[in-house]
């Protein structure tokens, strides 16, 4: 690859780290066997947890006081675990409930993503990447669903079907661990006939993302950080990440009509 391709691949990420003020300060950051929290004053972004660690690593071992864009940056490391910190540094900005199209995706009604899409992809060709909780429960035996998985289980594709299956489909979905694992750019290459809808507490809420083809952000807001701190440490293992905010969709429609 000639580095003005590796530069213009990148360009995603830095879109979304750019935006971020550089004097926003980390305040926690934490990592839990599923997820990874960090908090910036009352903004709280999380990431799936990827525990692969086969590069070394940068990061201190506090990351702590450090400036939130400059933690965010990491989302570009080739060390999953650091990327799952910057994922959520990223999401600390960008799904902050303030910023004026997330305040307006909360007013929906929290549903997840694949039950506000459940009458639109009825009868057709949808892949999902990734497993989703309760997927086959909402989606199964309505429309022709194709899940592909990096650790496929019986009825999966492997991931390396969406060479093949991602052009062919009318819906497509992912999950935001796509940004740390960084299949994203690929992803939206393959499914830019229909648009890739992006899904899940990993996903940023950034505007930016519309312009590379995502046509909705089905993303998450934590509006309890106490709650969500106790479940990423696994403090509380009753409770569930869903309970500590509400799920939010954000459209390029709402964006420029807010």
């Amino acid at each position: 690859m000639n580095q003005a391709k590796e530069a213009s691949l990148w360009t995603l990420y830095d879109e979304l780290i750019q935006g971020i003020p550089a004097d926003y300060p980390v305040d926690e950051a934490i990592q839990g066997k599923h997820w990874t929290m960090v908090r910036s004053g009352k903004r709280v972004g999380l990431a799936m947890t990827l525990a692969i660690e086969t590069r070394p690593a940068c990061l201190p071992d506090s990351c702590r006081g450090m400036a939130l864009k400059e933690l965010a940056m990491a989302a570009k490391s080739w060390n999953f675990l650091e990327a799952s910190l910057g994922v959520a540094a990223i999401n600390a900005y960008w799904s902050d409930p303030e910023h004026a199209p997330v305040a307006l995706s909360m007013q929906g009604n929290g549903d997840d993503a694949f039950t506000v899409y459940r009458n639109q992809v009825a009868g057709k060709k949808v892949a999902v990447i990734g497993h989703f909780y309760r997927l086959e429960q909402i989606l199964g035996g309505i429309c022709q669903l194709s899940i592909l998985e990096k650790r496929p289980v019986s009825g999966d594709y492997p991931d390396s079907a969406c060479e093949f299956l991602l052009p062919l489909q009318d819906y497509v979905f992912a999950t935001g661990v796509t940004l740390t694992n960084k299949t994203l750019p690929r992803l939206l290459e393959l499914s830019r006939h229909t648009g890739l809808i992006l899904a899940g507490p990993s996903v940023p809420l950034a505007p930016s993302l519309f312009r590379w083809g995502v046509r909705d952000l089905q993303g998450f807001v934590v509006t309890d950080p106490d709650l969500c701190r106790a479940i990423v440490n696994g403090e509380n293992q009753s409770a569930f990440i869903f309970d500590t905010g509400k799920r939010v969709g954000l459209t390029p429609e709402m964006v420029s009509h807010p």
